[in-house]
């Protein structure tokens, strides 16, 4: 454990208390090793193909505030740290919780800064949600309390009555897109060059959403990032991966021969949004593992392995792979953006359409059986939520961490540790639907979006990232799983409109 988790800080009693937890998890006897290698698999688990399906911009409470309660629908299963009656009803923060309908399933999206985000939570109230957000185009800065219910995120809530979902699950640190997308595949926002930057990068750590240098598609000020991350780890074993992104095939070229990505699809709005953005895409920050022409893969037999493409793809070939039975081992998946999730271009139910219609499609491929996917998010977009994370990384900028007020502090990060890392961010929700998935099932053990990473290299034996990657630390998602039985018959096929079971 590095030496900044054990910090004294003014949060002292709280984090020393919430460490020697967090700690007493870390240090058991992982429940990966009660699976280790056999002869039937050449992974730890059963599971030899995972999916992560990356959405944008959801607090936990934002899906999941009454579940399983929902207006004019039944649910029955276990309940979760959401909102009870008192927080519905006498919130510290400005005004209470409301629910927003499926008639205005589009909304204005919220102020979701690294700054911001800490000043949210108030040094652990979390009660300054309303007045610290700015919202443009005549928002009103009141909607980051409200929240959706099962009969608008219906698929969802129903894949968390017959899967497994979590409620502790935490953005790794504070900050938007780009610092969630970094988190997920390196445990690791620090790196980045320039090193200054203003609002986007600080003593070498993102905070914002610059563009990837190594992307014909990016504009702005564009940003490189060293150190490993969890595609070069895979590649080095020789592990079929990829991320699969919509609008990553181009529409075309430049005069200059650089890329265009200017496909575009309609929302519930009827407004065309361009399909690919750059900033979402975390591996073409990385020289090693980018694809900055976005360069087709040479075959289908190759979609998974190094070739051109280098592991970065469209989201089409993800489904040509599949079909074609050479489905890669480890899969990121991003939606295009009108239906990525994200508030203001993207919706609950444009995102529903994306998420139902691949599990359904997977959940018939041969390989279901030996498959996991997981559906998470990579921040919050600023929506409430009532859970103060754990700081488990504290940082002092005088110019961002807002945490303990305008000190500049989250904490007093010590010598030698990165700054502008303050985490864990804000509670996000987490899903694993698979047939090794516990059935109806709540898990209320700490993770975080490296428990993702950590996930994957135990599965497949590749070691850790190393350079204060968060994976060191994560938690483990192994207590969602049930190895020992697959639950074959398991399936659930939705309707992507209403989210309903067909």
């Amino acid at each position: 454990m590095h030496p900044h988790l054990l910090r004294k800080t003014p949060f002292s009693l709280l984090n020393t208390i919430l460490v020697v937890i967090m700690t007493s998890i870390l240090c058991s006897t992982s429940l990966i090793s009660a699976y280790t290698v056999s002869s039937n698999f050449s992974t730890a688990t059963p599971i030899q193909h995972l999916v992560i399906i990356f959405q944008e911009n959801v607090s936990f409470d934002h899906y999941f505030a009454t579940y399983p309660n929902a207006t004019n629908l039944a649910f029955h299963t276990s309940s979760v740290n959401g909102l009870n009656s008192e927080l519905l009803t006498h919130n510290p923060n400005l005004v209470n919780p409301f629910m927003i309908s499926r008639s205005k399933a589009l909304t204005c999206t919220n102020n979701h800064s690294y700054a911001r985000l800490q000043e949210a939570y108030n040094g652990g109230l979390v009660d300054k949600f309303v007045q610290t957000n700015s919202v443009a185009n005549g928002c009103n800065r009141n909607i980051t309390m409200g929240y959706f219910d099962g009969s608008t995120v219906t698929a969802l809530w129903n894949y968390a009555q017959h899967f497994v979902m979590s409620d502790n699950y935490f953005g790794t640190t504070f900050g938007p897109s780009t610092v969630g997308a970094l988190n997920l595949v390196s445990g690791q926002t620090h790196g980045a060059t320039p090193a200054k930057l203003t609002g986007e990068v600080a003593n070498g750590t993102v905070i914002g959403d610059p563009d990837p240098a190594y992307d014909d598609c990016s504009s702005g000020t564009k940003i490189a990032m060293s150190g490993s991350n969890i595609g070069i780890l895979l590649t080095s074993k020789n592990i079929t991966w990829g991320w699969f992104q919509g609008g990553f095939k181009p529409t075309g070229n430049e005069s200059d021969g650089t890329a265009k990505c200017e496909s575009k699809h309609p929302n519930i709005s009827e407004e065309n949004q361009t399909d690919y953005i750059p900033h979402h895409e975390p591996f073409q920050y990385y020289n090693s593992t980018s694809n900055p022409h976005h360069f087709p893969p040479t075959s289908i037999s190759m979609i998974g392995k190094t070739d051109m493409a280098n592991h970065q793809y469209d989201l089409t070939d993800f489904w040509k792979a599949a079909k074609n039975g050479s489905l890669p081992s480890v899969n990121f998946l991003k939606a295009a953006a009108y239906q990525d999730g994200h508030s203001r271009y993207s919706d609950p139910l444009d995102e529903q359409h994306f998420i139902v219609d691949t599990i359904n499609q997977l959940q018939k491929l041969a390989e279901w059986n030996n498959t996991a996917v997981i559906v998470t998010y990579d921040d919050s977009d600023g929506w409430y939520d009532h859970v103060m994370p754990t700081i488990v990384s504290q940082s002092s900028d005088q110019n961002y961490d807002r945490l303990l007020g305008e000190d500049g502090l989250c904490g007093h990060a010590p010598a030698g540790v990165y700054q502008d890392r303050c985490g864990y961010g804000p509670r996000l929700p987490f899903l694993i639907i698979s047939p090794y998935a516990k059935v109806n099932y709540v898990d209320h053990g700490m993770t975080d979006q490296t428990s993702i990473i950590r996930f994957i290299e135990d599965n497949w034996g590749l070691g850790r990232i190393g350079n204060q990657s968060f994976d060191l630390e994560a938690g483990s998602i192994m207590n969602l799983f049930n190895l020992t039985t697959g639950h074959y018959a398991n399936k659930l096929i939705l309707d992507p409109t209403t989210g309903i079971k067909n």
